[in-house]
């Protein structure tokens, strides 16, 4: 490989534009992303026009790779309302949010099971608010293997709902996976739920978005910050995730930024021939553009909303709701 072509490889890979949400990976394809081979892709608005729902299957190792995510199932629940302190706006969203998670614990085996048991996982930092969703949501829970002095009864009352927020690595040593071998062999969940904080690609998106998958999850990898994966494979159960971004990189921001001044140059008589010309640039030389504008050691950056305490606060109700009534009202 060329001087030139490793130049603008390392362009390319340092300017990588994170995001945990499979919705955004079919947004960056061309088209409606309906073409992607190996994926299939459904839209549709619930509950009165207050969320919007997008379906992402991926089907084949084929689509695993286009995507660049595992094989299964992906929902994005996206309500704009979700920033605002609108409990009917919430309600809604919960009912969904139960309606969705309730099926993916049915196709997971949850309603075969006798005396079915639930470890709710909260992952994230409770002392760094944007990375606290899964800790608060937790604290939420109504937990209920406690109350339940001998699982191995013929019947239960109710199902068997523990929860647990393990920490971070640079507070217990530990990677989160082996927490969780130990927890799961001593208490032997049918089914484990993590919640976690993603990162987003949009701004529009944070705090107002919910996904769901069947595929476990990926602590830290919207970030860079990549740990083990908390899957079927690893773990010995079935894991569901749920996650919501509240981050986003300032790279990112950047480029939705130069992106606006270009369509407003084109607009513009006078500076049409400016606009052409930076989007005929190549990615080494946008990728200049931007450090330009980007002073170098904001690049790693990420940034959340100024009003993110609350919106976690709003959103670890909303989330811990939606898990109480697919766990015991459906």
């Amino acid at each position: 490989m060329g001087s030139s072509e490793n130049k603008q490889a390392a362009a390319t890979f340092s300017f990588q534009i994170r995001t945990d949400l499979a919705l955004e990976d079919k947004e960056s394809f061309e088209g409606d992303g309906g073409e992607i081979p190996g994926v299939v892709l459904k839209e549709r608005t619930r509950k009165e026009g207050a969320v919007r729902m997008t379906e992402v299957k991926i089907l084949n190792a084929q689509g695993a790779r286009a995507m660049g995510k595992p094989e299964g199932t992906y929902l994005t629940l996206e309500a704009d309302e979700l920033q605002t302190p609108d409990e009917d706006c919430h309600s809604r969203v919960v009912d969904e949010l139960a309606m969705q998670l309730n099926e993916l614990m049915k196709r997971a085996g949850w309603e075969k099971k006798e005396n079915p048991s639930l470890l709710v996982v909260g992952l994230g930092n409770q002392s760094v608010t944007p990375d606290s969703l899964g800790p608060r949501t937790v604290g939420n829970l109504r937990v209920t293997g406690h109350l339940l002095a001998d699982r191995t009864e013929k019947k239960q009352p109710y199902p068997c709902l523990c929860a647990i927020a393990p920490g971070v690595m640079a507070q217990t040593g530990m990677e989160t996976a082996q927490i969780l071998h130990g927890i799961i062999g001593e208490t032997s969940p049918d089914l484990v739920i993590a919640i976690d904080a993603l990162a987003a690609r949009s701004v529009r998106r944070l705090c107002t978005t919910i996904q769901l998958t069947d595929t476990g999850i990926h602590p830290g990898s919207g970030v860079g910050n990549h740990r083990h994966s908390l899957t079927k494979e690893s773990l010995g159960v079935p894991v569901i995730a749920i996650g919501v971004p509240t981050v986003v990189g300032a790279a990112a921001i950047v480029q939705d930024t130069i992106s606006a001044l270009l369509a407003v140059l084109e607009e513009n008589e006078c500076a049409k021939g400016t606009g052409s010309w930076i989007r005929q640039m190549d990615t080494e030389g946008q990728y200049e553009l931007i450090r330009e504008l980007l002073e170098p050691e904001f690049g790693p950056m990420y940034v959340t909303p100024p009003d993110i305490d609350q919106s976690v606060q709003q959103l670890s109700f909303t989330i811990s709701e939606g898990i109480h009534r697919a766990v015991f009202e459906l």
